[in-house]
C-alpha cells in the first residue's frame, strides 16, 4: 500500500486534468467508478494498534529424540501497568506448553529473553529452544524459500517455554503516549517492569510451583542476571537456574589491560578456523590450542601489559611475536598497536591478503569491503546473513502459521533509546541471588568464534561472579565451535540443547530436599 500512497497525489493531478478536459459529466462518472472499486475497510484485527490483552492458541507436535511431543502454543499480549494500575504498555509473548503433562507442579518453565537491548525474542525462539527452527543449512546460512520447519532439538520435551518481547521489540509497544520512556529503557528499569510482568504471567498461568529458569542471550544475560535477584527480592519468586548465552560483562569491571588482553584467545579461535595460524598450531585441534592461548594471556600477556611503556624492549619484541603467533597476524601489526590489537582492526586484517573481512558476531562469515585498506570493516557480514533468514521466518510463522493477525510491524530490532546504562550491578545481583538461594545454579554457553561477547571474556565473567569460590560447583561453562548464536550450526545446536536438558534435569531437587547449605 505504501507505493500506491506515494503515487496518489500524482494520480489525482492526472484525474483533475482529465476532468477539466472532459467536462462535469465525465468527472461524475469517474467518481462513480472510483467509488465502485473502493476496497472495504480493513477488519478490526488488522488495525495498527496493539491490544493490551489478546491471545490466539494453536496445537501442534514435534518429534524430539525420536519421541512425539504434543504441545499447545499461545501467541498473545499481556499488559504492563504503572503504579496506579493504569495500562501503559503491552508485551507480546509466545508460550509453549507440552500438552500431555498433567501435573504442572513439577514441570519446568523456561522464561526466555534475547538482548540488544532492543532485540526481539526471535533468535532463540525459531533457532534454538522452540519447536520450530529456521530453514538454514547445517552451518547456519540462509536457504530459500524462507520459513520454518520442525526443530528436533527443541527442549520442549523437558520444559515449557515462554519467549518474551520487551517494549518496542517484536509486537510489544508503549500504549500510553504520556508514559515516561525511562520506565522501560534502562538496565534497572528494564529489570523492574519485566519482573512485575513475569509475576503476573506466572500467577495467571498457575506456575508458581513449577521449577523456573531464566535464559538470556547477549544483552539478555544482563537482563536475566538482574531479574534473578529482582524476582527474589521484590516478588519472592525463586529460581532453579539461570542460563547465560553469549554473556555480556554484567557490570563486572575489566577495564584497561585485563579487558584488552581477554580478546586474544578469541583471535586464536578465529585464526584457527580461517587457517591463519602457524603450521604447528594449525595442525592441532581447536580445543587443544585454546588452553595454550588462554594460559599465555593470563600468565604472560597481562603482566607484560601492566608495565606499559616501561616494558623491556626485548621483552616487548618477544611478546609481539607470541601475540602474532596466537592471533594469526604479523608481528609488525602487533607492535604498531603496542601489543593490544583492537577487534575491529583484527576483523579487517586477518584476511586482508585474501580480500575479505571476518564477521563480528561470528568470524566464520566473510565480507567484502569497498577497499582492502583501512582499519574498520564496512558492515557485519554475519548479521546481514542472519536477517535474510530470521525476518521472513518469524513474520510468516506468527502471522500465517499461528494466525496472530495484526498490521503492526514485527521489530526484530526496535528503538529503545536513550538507554540508561548507569548502575549496572547485574553480575553482583546474580551472585547475591545464588547466595540467597542454594537451589540456584548458573550455566554459561559461548561460541568460540564470537567477537562481540568473546568466549574467554565469558569465562572471566563466570570466574568473577563468585570471588569467594564457595559456589564454583554451581557454575558451569560450555563452549561451541560457532559464533554469537552458536545454535545456528547444526552440530552445536544438538550439543547445546543437550547441555540445556542436562542442566535442567540436574537442577531439579530431589523429593524433600531442603534449600540449605
Amino acid at each position: 500500500m505504501k507505493p500506491l500512497t506515494r503515487l496518489a497525489p500524482m494520480l489525482m493531478l492526472a484525474l483533475s486534468t482529465a476532468y477539466a478536459q472532459q467536462g462535469p459529466d465525465a468527472k461524475a462518472e469517474a467518481k462513480a467508478d472510483v467509488k465502485a472499486e473502493a476496497k472495504p475497510a480493513a477488519p478490526a484485527q488488522f488495525e495498527r494498534a496493539l491490544k493490551a490483552e489478546s491471545a490466539v492458541t494453536k496445537t501442534g507436535q514435534v518429534t524430539i529424540k525420536g519421541k512425539v511431543v504434543p504441545y499447545k502454543v499461545t501467541a498473545g499480549t499481556q499488559p504492563v501497568w504503572d503504579k496506579d494500575g493504569k495500562v501503559i504498555a503491552s508485551l507480546f509473548y509466545t508460550y509453549y506448553q507440552r500438552s500431555d503433562v498433567a501435573d504442572k507442579a513439577k514441570r519446568p518453565l523456561v522464561l526466555s529473553f534475547n538482548g540488544g537491548p532492543g532485540s526481539a525474542s526471535v533468535w532463540m525462539h525459531v533457532a534454538y529452544t522452540g519447536p520450530k527452527m529456521l530453514n538454514i543449512d547445517d552451518e547456519g546460512y540462509p536457504l530459500q524459500p524462507y520459513g520454518v520447519r520442525d526443530n528436533p532439538h527443541s527442549i520442549l520435551d523437558v520444559a515449557d517455554i515462554i519467549f518474551i518481547d520487551p517494549v518496542n521489540t517484536g509486537f510489544s509497544r508503549i500504549l500510553d503516549a504520556k508514559a515516561d520512556r525511562a520506565t522501560f529503557f534502562g538496565v534497572n528499569a528494564d529489570v523492574a517492569y519485566l519482573a512485575e510482568w513475569l509475576n503476573t504471567f506466572v500467577s495467571r498461568e498457575g506456575r508458581w510451583t513449577s521449577p523456573k529458569y531464566l535464559i538470556g542471550e547477549s544483552y539478555g544475560t544482563t537482563r536475566v542476571a538482574g531479574l534473578a535477584l529482582e524476582l527474589q527480592n521484590a516478588h519472592w519468586m525463586y529460581l532453579n537456574g539461570v542460563i547465560l548465552v553469549s554473556p555480556t560483562e554484567l557490570g563486572l569491571k575489566r577495564d584497561g589491560i585485563v579487558g584488552d588482553a581477554l580478546n586474544l584467545p578469541y583471535f586464536t579461535a578465529t585464526a584457527w578456523y580461517q587457517k591463519k595460524l602457524p603450521a604447528d598450531l594449525q595442525a592441532r585441534d581447536l580445543k587443544d590450542v585454546l588452553p595454550e592461548a588462554e594460559a599465555f594471556t593470563v600468565d604472560e600477556l597481562i603482566p607484560a601489559l601492566a608495565k606499559g611503556g616501561f616494558l623491556d624492549p626485548q621483552k616487548k619484541a618477544l611478546m609481539a611475536a607470541k601475540v602474532a603467533r596466537y592471533a594469526g597476524i604479523s608481528e609488525k601489526a602487533v607492535l604498531q598497536h603496542n601489543l593490544v590489537v583492537p577487534t575491529e582492526f583484527f576483523w579487517k586484517e586477518l584476511l586482508r591478503d585474501q580480500g575479505y573481512t571476518v564477521g563480528r558476531l561470528d568470524s566464520r562469515y566473510k565480507g567484502i569491503d569497498r577497499t582492502d585498506a583501512g582499519d574498520k570493516v564496512d558492515y557485519n557480514a554475519e548479521l546481514t546473513s542472519w536477517l535474510h533468514s530470521f525476518t521472513p521466518a518469524i513474520n510468516h510463522y506468527l502471522r500465517d502459521v499461528l494466525q496472530y493477525k495484526t498490521d503492526i510491524k514485527y521489530n526484530v530490532f526496535g528503538s529503545v533509546h536513550p538507554w540508561d546504562n548507569k548502575n549496572d550491578t547485574t553480575g553482583e545481583n546474580l551472585r547475591k541471588a545464588m547466595a540467597m538461594n542454594p537451589f540456584m545454579k548458573v550455566m554459561v554457553q559461548s561460541g568460540y568464534y564470537d567477537g562481540a561477547t568473546t568466549y574467554f571474556d565469558a569465562k572471566y565473567t563466570m570466574w568473577q561472579l563468585d570471588p569467594s569460590g564457595k559456589m564454583r560447583d554451581r557454575l558451569r561453562f560450555e563452549g561451541y565451535r560457532s559464533g554469537h548464536m552458536m545454535y545456528l550450526r547444526s552440530e552445536d545446536l544438538a550439543k547445546s540443547t543437550d547441555d540445556l536438558r542436562d542442566f535442567i534435569r540436574s537442577t531439579l531437587p530431589a523429593a524433600n530436599q531442603p534449600a540449605k547449605y
